[in-house]
């Protein structure tokens, strides 16, 4: 049997863990903005749309068209095009002119993208607005190769992308930075004590009460005098602080897979499951620590823990700990499937043993 760890298990280290406010938080009003548009892929080696994708071909042949070629849907037989979605962000404050990144899938039934051209494509905007114009070569990291009735495929060969083929038309609205008297930071996981935690380190850098939580999803920093004019200056010794982040602990579970991502310090109550044949019990004692007479210290209540996994053999494992990492690594021991291994977490989270979220995939 494969192990338990090894199959179906990856453990995190301690919560705890900085990083900077760029990582956790953004700038309210500052975002990328998606782009989307439906265009034409050529060029490819008779592993684009067959002749029954009628839009495909309608599309050639409007394009045709406005290139002084009439024709008609069924003078187009060719499998060398593909009818693609052309999606891009572009940043907030770009400028007419500037290039960024393509990505083109494509949504007929083409075996491949590979080798193809994205003819011009307009973008546009959620509002219908025209903001870009895309083409350029498509670059795929895979393929598909048919022959005598057999395929082989490797990779996703009908998603690809065009670095650098996207260029911005129009000018992208922007918050006016250097106008600003605040700045709205919003965390991109609200939490109370975050964002209480980011408040704290900025204050500490501007040396001053300027920045406070609106709430857990909102840090607000005063622009301080010496930063008027200069408020790009501000943002970016900002972005740059280090907040030392209390993540909520989580399960993450995929039953369709038997994957199992948690952190192996979680927490235990006591807690008895029966699972089948299986039986899983901890428990606590507390005692009393007392020092000898003729040394130092202080009295002091110790809570002993022992988990004990049991089977109808009568297998019995003990371990020193209450933790998900004691529980799971009795189970791996016992060879216990990782199907099993999810419906007894989730017992036990219902029980009110774990402490920590579930979250299912």
């Amino acid at each position: 049997m494969i192990p338990l760890l090894a199959l179906a298990l990856t453990f995190f280290p301690a919560p705890a863990q900085a990083a900077r406010v760029k990582e956790i938080a953004s700038v309210y009003g500052v975002r990328s903005n998606a782009l989307v548009g439906y265009g034409i892929v050529i060029g490819l080696n008779k592993t684009g749309d067959s002749s029954q994708n009628l839009a495909t071909m309608k599309q050639l042949q409007q394009m045709l068209a406005a290139q002084g070629f009439p024709t008609t849907a069924d003078q187009i037989k060719s499998k060398n095009i593909a009818a693609v979605m052309v999606s891009a962000e572009v940043s907030a404050g770009a400028r007419p002119g500037s290039r960024f990144d393509l990505t083109v899938s494509s949504t007929g039934d083409a075996r491949s993208l590979s080798g193809g051209v994205l003819l011009i494509t307009e973008l546009r905007a959620f509002n219908g607005t025209r903001i870009a114009t895309a083409s350029g070569s498509v670059l795929v990291g895979g393929y598909s190769i048919a022959a005598a009735g057999n395929e082989t495929v490797k990779n996703h060969p009908t998603v690809g992308s065009v670095p650098r083929g996207g260029t911005l038309e129009v000018p992208i609205p922007a918050l006016a930075i250097d106008e600003q008297v605040s700045f709205d930071w919003v965390l991109d996981r609200p939490d109370f004590t975050n964002s209480t935690r980011m408040a704290t380190v900025v204050n500490a850098l501007l040396g001053s009460d300027v920045a406070h939580a609106v709430d857990g999803a909102t840090v607000r920093v005063m622009v301080p005098d010496r930063y008027l004019g200069r408020q790009s200056e501000l943002v970016a010794a900002v972005e740059g602080l280090d907040v030392q982040l209390d993540q909520i602990l989580r399960v993450v579970v995929n039953e369709r897979t038997g994957t199992l991502v948690m952190g192996a310090d979680i927490p235990l109550s006591p807690v008895a499951v029966a699972h089948g044949s299986l039986t899983i019990e901890v428990a606590r004692q507390t005692q009393v620590s007392q020092p000898n007479m003729l040394g130092q210290g202080d009295t002091t209540a110790v809570t002993n823990t022992e988990v004990r996994v049991r089977e109808d053999a009568g297998k019995v494992t003990l371990l020193k700990g209450a933790t998900v990492g004691d529980v799971v690594g009795a189970l791996n021991a016992m060879g216990v499937t990782p199907l099993d291994l999810i419906s007894i977490l989730h017992s036990m989270q219902l029980a009110g043993g774990i402490h920590a979220e579930i979250e299912a995939m």
